[in-house]
C-alpha cells in the first residue's frame, strides 16, 4: 500500500479541501501517513492570500522536497490557493515540484496522485467554480470539533483581496446537504460545529434570494449531540436583527461574532470597496451588545492601507480603544499583485505599516488584560482539549475562544478528566491572552 502525506496550510476553508482530498485518497486504497519521511507522495495544500502566506507555502514546499533525497518521496504535489493563483509559474520556478493542481483539479486528486507516482509531471487546472465544496472527509481536527463549509468564493471584491480571483464567485451549499453533513458529524462524536465561508452572513442569497444563515442555524440546533455551534467570518453589513434573535434564543449557538471590519475610517473603507463608517460600526456594536450582553466580539484590521494618513490611523486607534473588542488581530497591509489596491498611489512604507499594526496590538493587549480581570471569580464552560504534563493542568476553550486563533483556558483538577468533554471552570487569573482557573465540581 503506497503512503501519502499531506501538509495543509492556511484557513479552515482550505483545511476542509484537504480533508476531502485525503478521504478520497484513503478510499482509493492509499495509506495516509503523518510521517513525511515514509510518504511516496506528499501534497502541500497551500495558502496564497497574502505575502506571508505565500512565503510560508514556498518554505514548506522546499522542506518537503528534501525527502526526495532523505526519504521515500517520489512525487511532490502542490494544491490550494497558491497553485490556483500561480499555476505554471510554480513548475517553472520550483523544479522540485512535480505536479501543480488548481482548485478544480482537487476533484480528480486520486488519478493525479496515481499518475504522479508513475512519473507524470505537469499542471491540472480547470474552472475554479468547479471546486468540489462538499463530500466525505478525513477529519484533521480533534474528534470533538469540525469545521463545516457552508459556501465557497466571494462577491465582495475588496480592493486589497485576491480571494475572488482565486476562489471565484460566491456559491452556497444547499441547506439540506449542510444539515445532513452535520448530522453525520454528530453521529461520529463531533460536539462543536464551526461554520465557515468567505462570508458566512451572505449564506443562501444566491440559492434562496435572501440570507438564510439564521434559518440554517435554527435547523442545526435541532441536531442531537451537537453542543456548540460557532460561526466565523460574519460581515458587519449583514448581521441582521433576525440573526441576533436566533443567537439569543438558541443555547447551542455560542455568542461569538467574528466581524472582519478592516478599518473604521469612511474614506479608507471606501477605497477598500467596503461599506460603512465609524459611526455605523459603533451603532452595530451597540446593537449586538444590547441583544447579546455576553457576546464575544472579534475583528481583524489592516494598517497602512494606501493613503492612510496619521490622522486616519489615530482615528482607528481611538476606535479600537472605545470599541473594546474581546479579540482582535491587526495586520500590516500586504499589496497583492492583481488587486486594485496594489496599483493605488500613495503606498505606505512597509515599516510604517508594521509599526502601526504593532501599536494597535499593544493597545488591544491592554483591553484584553482588563477584560480578563473582569472574569476573575466567574465560572465558564470549557471544552477540554488536553493535559499539559509540564505545568500539570488541563487546558481547553470556552465559548469565547475559537480554535487556533484565540487563547486557552488552563485549569487544575484533582480528578482525571476526559478529553473532548465539557466542564465548568472558575477563573482566578490570566497570562496575557490565556486565562487560568480550577475545576468546579
Amino acid at each position: 500500500m503506497q503512503k501519502i502525506g499531506m501538509v495543509s496550510l492556511g484557513c479552515p476553508k482550505n483545511q476542509i479541501d484537504a480533508e476531502i482530498m485525503l478521504k478520497r485518497l484513503q478510499d482509493a486504497g492509499y495509506e495516509i501517513t503523518p510521517l513525511e519521511a515514509e510518504a511516496e507522495a506528499i501534497i502541500v495544500n497551500t495558502c496564497g492570500f497574502i505575502e506571508d502566506a505565500k512565503a510560508e507555502a514556498i518554505e514548506n514546499i522546499f522542506e518537503v522536497a528534501k525527502y526526495k533525497q532523505d526519504g521515500a518521496l517520489k512525487a511532490l504535489i502542490v494544491t490550494g490557493c497558491l497553485a490556483e493563483r500561480y499555476r505554471d509559474d510554480i513548475l517553472e520556478e520550483i523544479p522540485e515540484v512535480d505536479v501543480v493542481v488548481g482548485l478544480a483539479g482537487n476533484n480528480n486528486i486520486v488519478n493525479i496522485v496515481h499518475d504522479a507516482l508513475k512519473g507524470k509531471k505537469g499542471g491540472y487546472y480547470g474552472k475554479k467554480e468547479d471546486l468540489v465544496i462538499e463530500g466525505d472527509r478525513l477529519l484533521t481536527t480533534p474528534k470533538y470539533t469540525a469545521y463545516v463549509k457552508i459556501a465557497e468564493g466571494c462577491d465582495n471584491c475588496c480592493t486589497y483581496c485576491a480571494i475572488p480571483k482565486i476562489r471565484g464567485r460566491f456559491r452556497s451549499r444547499m441547506m439540506q446537504d449542510i444539515i445532513f453533513e452535520c448530522e453525520k458529524l454528530s453521529q461520529n462524536g463531533v460536539k462543536e460545529i464551526i461554520l465557515v465561508a468567505q462570508d458566512t452572513t451572505k449564506y443562501g442569497v444566491d440559492l434562496y434570494g435572501k440570507p438564510q444563515l439564521a434559518s440554517l442555524l435554527k435547523n442545526l440546533c435541532k441536531i442531537d449531540g451537537i453542543h456548540w455551534i460557532r460561526m466565523l467570518y460574519t460581515y458587519p453589513d449583514m448581521i441582521t436583527d433576525e440573526l441576533l434573535e436566533v443567537m439569543k434564543s438558541e443555547k447551542k449557538i455560542v455568542n461569538y461574532l467574528d466581524i472582519p471590519i478592516q478599518h473604521c475610517n469612511k474614506e479608507i473603507l471606501k477605497k477598500m470597496n467596503r461599506p460603512g463608517s465609524k459611526e455605523e460600526l459603533e451603532q452595530l456594536l451597540e446593537k449586538i451588545r444590547a441583544a447579546l450582553p455576553d457576546a464575544t466580539l472579534r475583528t481583524t484590521l489592516i494598517t497602512g492601507f494606501p493613503s492612510e494618513t496619521e490622522e486616519q490611523f489615530e482615528e482607528l486607534c481611538e476606535f479600537v480603544k472605545n470599541a473594546e473588542f474581546d479579540r482582535l488581530g491587526c495586520f500590516a497591509y500586504s499589496e497583492e499583485e492583481g488587486t486594485f489596491a496594489a496599483n493605488m498611489p500613495d503606498q505606505i512604507p512597509m515599516q510604517t505599516r508594521v509599526d502601526r499594526s504593532e501599536i494597535v496590538m499593544n493597545d488591544q493587549l491592554s483591553i484584553v488584560l482588563k477584560k480578563n480581570e473582569e472574569k476573575f471569580g466567574k465560572t465558564v464552560e470549557v471544552l477540554i482539549e488536553g493535559y499539559d504534563d509540564y505545568i500539570r493542568c488541563y487546558f481547553g476553550r470556552s465559548r469565547a475562544d475559537a480554535p487556533e486563533i484565540d487563547g486557552k483556558v488552563f485549569f487544575i483538577s484533582d480528578r482525571s478528566l476526559e478529553i473532548g468533554t465539557f466542564v465548568n471552570v472558575k477563573i482566578n487569573d490570566s497570562i496575557e491572552y490565556d486565562i487560568l482557573g480550577e475545576l468546579v465540581i
